[in-house]
């Protein structure tokens, strides 16, 4: 009978420090690991939603247009047909900066010019 009493009562007391122990471990992984990559992301997302008049933006429809006003309620941005739209700040997905032009002629004048050229064993 008492040792009954005695192998309840140590397995009751063992399982609060384990859950204590699970609770500090939760603890520490969020604010070493989720936390500050969660606030990086946010820092990322609000930097790339920063658009200032002239610049070129996306929204989250997929919309390209130039910024032609910025207020704390709107944005409006002037697409490639003229039209202007009013957007609010939160729809505004990122600062549009599409790939520069590649200039074809200048490829093709550089790549005659590698074919012209011998190669370093070929003897003339």
């Amino acid at each position: 009978m008492l040792f009954a009493a005695t192998t309840t009562s140590s397995s009751s007391h063992g399982s609060p420090a384990i859950i204590l122990i699970y609770v500090v471990l939760f603890g520490a992984l969020y604010f070493f690991f989720i936390r500050p990559r969660s606030q990086k992301a946010k820092a990322q997302r609000l930097e790339a939603r920063k658009v200032e008049v002239g610049d070129r933006a996306q929204t989250v429809g997929g919309i390209v247009g130039t910024v032609v006003a910025r207020t704390d309620e709107f944005v409006t941005l002037r697409s490639a047909s003229g039209v202007e739209l009013d957007f609010i700040p939160s729809a505004i997905a990122r600062r549009y900066d599409p790939a520069p032009a590649v200039d074809t002629e200048a490829l093709e004048v550089h790549a005659d010019h590698e074919q012209e050229r011998p190669a370093e064993g070929d003897a003339e």
